[in-house]
């Protein structure tokens, strides 16, 4: 089950008591306090786990507590520390404040550790409040409560590159062939409905991770078709794939099937319509004689400064050209971000 959304409460232990207690042994008159303090609560603590790839857990466990300090003891015994709770989220995770919106902590390496929620101190036992003019204290402190919050979680998956496109276009047909994703892939729209990751391979020495995005509709920014529900997955990417279909069976026409789908991203985010993109039209093996469809998303293709291939994913035709170039595409990026970085 694919979950990339999710709200959790967190409440973080409570400190245990501080104790009120006299030492009581044979031979030693006036043993005076020894209350001992109480034990800090345990925290919350989200730690990214690049093994995991959805919120799930947390559908299912909405509600998460950490333990509780335990209380002070006699003979100067601070109580037993609450364990702390650690909670596994996927790589690209992004914790917020439910009330606010606030973004608290983005997870954008493995590793990663936030602490969500503080735990309660622990109360002063009585030793504590001892004085040359106090010499027989009762009082103690209560420990303090942990601290709660309500989160939002999102994911936004992190890929190097993002297939993007209409439904049918055969993003899921390449990406299984490009890497070892397994997609379902079946002839009806939004086969896909839960975005993919793939690693390819490219020569020994180099990969990318490739990202299948559900298929964009024309109001998809408003949440018609898939919508809004997965644009978000796309922000991450350093390079769009858009893939077109330019076979004759379709029923649309590629040209303006490229249109709607920038239009769709640009109202989502005008920062990601401006991204790096490489044009790719799909499944040529079922052109015929009729090259016409072909041509025209070249045209597109070089009014719009793309670089531009022709495949067939189903057959693996040019994937391999297709692979080579995305690689130097994000290996290019990566090389002005780090150029950039270092100014």
């Amino acid at each position: 089950m694919f979950i990339d959304q999710v709200r959790v409460s967190l409440q973080a232990g409570k400190g245990g008591d501080g104790c009120v207690s006299f030492r009581r042994e044979m031979c030693v008159p006036r043993g005076g306090p020894d209350g001992g303090h109480g034990g800090n609560g345990g925290s919350i603590d989200f730690l990214a786990d690049m093994n995991l790839n959805s919120l799930v857990y947390f559908r299912f466990h909405p509600i998460n507590k950490a333990k509780k300090g335990a209380p002070g003891e006699g003979a100067n015994r601070t109580g037993k520390r609450g364990a702390d709770l650690v909670l596994c989220v996927p790589v690209g995770t992004i914790v917020k404040d439910e009330a606010t919106g606030d973004i608290l902590f983005d997870f954008l390496k493995p590793e990663q550790k936030f602490r969500a929620a503080k735990g309660g101190k622990g109360g002063r036992g009585n030793a504590s409040f001892a004085s040359s003019t106090h010499q027989v204290p009762r009082e103690h402190e209560k420990g303090r409560p942990g601290e709660e919050k309500d989160l939002l979680l999102e994911l936004k998956l992190i890929a190097d590159a993002g297939l993007i496109g209409f439904p049918n276009v055969g993003k899921s047909t390449l990406i299984s062939k490009i890497s070892a994703a397994r997609p379902v892939i079946a002839d009806y729209p939004f086969t896909t409905l839960i975005p993919h990751l793939g690693v390819v391979d490219v020569g020994s020495d180099h990969s990318f991770v490739v990202a299948d995005i559900p298929g964009l509709i024309e109001g998809a920014h408003l949440g018609h078709g898939l919508g809004i529900q997965f644009l978000k997955h796309v922000e991450r990417t350093k390079v769009l794939v858009h893939i077109l279909d330019i076979s004759p069976y379709s029923g649309r026409d590629p040209v303006e099937d490229f249109a709607v789908v920038m239009k769709e991203i640009a109202a989502f985010n005008p920062e990601l319509a401006r991204r790096k993109q490489i044009l790719v039209a799909n499944k040529v093996d079922l052109l015929g004689e009729d090259k016409s469809r072909l041509e025209a998303v070249k045209k597109l293709a070089a009014r719009k400064k793309l670089p531009f291939f022709a495949i067939s994913a189903i057959k693996g035709d040019s994937l391999k050209a297709l692979t080579t170039a995305v690689a130097a595409k994000i290996r290019e990026l990566a090389a002005a971000g780090a150029t950039t970085a270092q100014r």
